[in-house]
């Protein structure tokens, strides 16, 4: 199932992004619209990658979720640190952690997230996000441990903003573990690839 699912993972991320290299010349835009001060966002996403050490090894995760955005601020910070500030928050109904001894289905939310916009370059607009939620699982993640888990992240990435919609592209550190509610916690560590479509407006 290991090898199976690392295909998946694999095969998928790159769907991904042959669909954003297919469409990117009919999508963009110069008008192209970006996060601004009481704007909103929305988006689909979804990612994969691979365990990497300081906890559960040879493990690979995958999932899928839906996002709501609100601008909260205009711009701030001088230099390149000069951006606008978002909070978010995330549904995610598909989590599959391929294990070595067992594949786990889970789904979850994220009611904490901190982005960071930094002014747009051209079409692109760059951010750093982090956020945190929480994961159920029918199994325990990772194996012989718990099947409630929390799961803070880091991540660096950009929309490539569009006429009316746009895409994302992001490295993402992601972190899985019971907090101690489990008597074993090794925790789970991945960096994934995650890819997005969405829309930023502003009513």
């Amino acid at each position: 199932m290991k090898v199976s699912g690392r295909c998946f993972v694999f095969l998928f991320s790159w769907f991904l992004v042959f669909s954003i290299v297919g469409t990117a010349r009919t999508t963009f835009a110069q008008d192209a619209a970006g996060p601004v001060e009481g704007g909103n966002e929305v988006q689909v996403w979804a990612g994969g990658g691979h365990s990497v050490p300081g906890g559960t090894q040879h493990t690979e995760a995958f999932n899928l979720g839906f996002r709501y955005g609100w601008v909260i601020t205009g711009p701030h910070w001088p230099g390149i640190l000069r951006g606008r500030f978002e909070y978010t928050v995330d549904a995610i109904p598909v989590y599959l952690i391929f294990q070595p001894t067992q594949t786990a289905y889970a789904g979850g939310f994220d009611p904490l997230g901190l982005k960071w916009n930094f002014e747009r370059r051209g079409r692109f607009s760059p951010y750093f996000e982090l956020s945190g939620g929480v994961l159920f699982s029918r199994r325990d993640i990772p194996s012989y441990t718990n099947n409630v888990n929390f799961s803070p992240s880091a991540a660096l990435g950009t929309h490539i903003l569009g006429e009316k919609y746009n895409w994302s592209m992001e490295v993402r550190y992601l972190h899985i573990s019971n907090a101690g509610l489990g008597d074993f916690n090794p925790g789970l560590n991945t960096v994934q690839v995650r890819l997005g479509v969405g829309r930023f407006w502003k009513k």
